[in-house]
């Protein structure tokens, strides 16, 4: 289990909501906005865009917020610039984290983000850093409904998909990064319903931990999910169910 979206998973698993509705809205405006400036305005146009649109519409973003986030990356509004940024570091018992933030302050989120890795034991590092420990890859979140391990792989073998991480509530399909458009249409022509689609890393090889060092990593990769500028927080963490379930008890 590791990486953005299996830390999510946990996250669900221990009954908490990604982040609290106006916190969740800001960051689905800031996903909205980056897309639009990579491209077109138009979601039909722009595959970036249109699935930052399809997933404020999943999450219940009123439709007034998603219309305003792209006027404002187009122009249309008063808006300060933002930009991606990656950060990469070491979180508590050498826990690596690749962290991307979409933020118009560049100075303000390193700072907040340097003063969260150093409060929790780890430290933020240079660019380069960690990174060299995690693959590019192509991500695809979708729900199973029902089926059982043995099922969703057969119907996630399509062109591009490279692997795929069971679990029951949110699964992770990992492509190619090329192939993650077509692997995307490919699936929900297959009956499937992607929840979350991204570009993102995989780690080359995973850190396990028991225990408090488990929970002390947990409570740090939170920390910085939640912080408003994070889009997305990839790490090598692995944990087991066995691990997770001593956690939870």
């Amino acid at each position: 289990m590791s990486g953005h979206s299996k830390y999510h998973n946990i996250k669900l698993r221990k009954g908490k909501a990604d982040a609290q509705r106006g916190a969740l809205f800001t960051k689905l405006s800031k996903e909205i906005i980056v897309a639009v400036r990579s491209g077109s305005p138009d979601p039909e146009a722009n595959y970036r865009l249109k699935i930052a649109v399809e997933k404020a519409r999943v999450s219940n973003m009123p439709q007034e917020n998603i219309k305003r986030a792209i006027a404002r990356a187009s122009g249309q509004a008063d808006a300060a610039e933002i930009e991606e940024l990656r950060y990469e570091g070491y979180g508590p018992h050498g826990v690596a984290v690749v962290v991307d933030a979409a933020t118009d302050n560049r100075n303000r989120s390193a700072g907040e983000l340097r003063f969260l890795f150093s409060k929790h034991g780890g430290s933020l590092g240079e660019t380069g850093s960690v990174g060299w420990m995690f693959d590019p890859v192509g991500v695809v979140e979708l729900d199973p409904k029902g089926r059982s391990e043995e099922q969703l792989t057969e119907d996630v073998l399509v062109d591009g998909v490279e692997d795929l991480e069971y679990e029951e509530s949110v699964s992770t399909v990992y492509t190619q990064p090329a192939a993650l458009a077509a692997a995307r249409d490919a699936l929900r022509e297959r009956g499937l319903a992607p929840s979350d689609v991204y570009l993102g890393m995989r780690a080359k090889t995973k850190v396990e931990l028991r225990g408090a060092e488990l929970s002390q990593a947990l409570a740090f990769l939170e920390a910085v999910d939640e912080h408003e500028d994070v889009q997305r927080v990839f790490s090598n963490l692995d944990v087991s169910d066995a691990a997770l379930a001593e956690v939870l008890a």
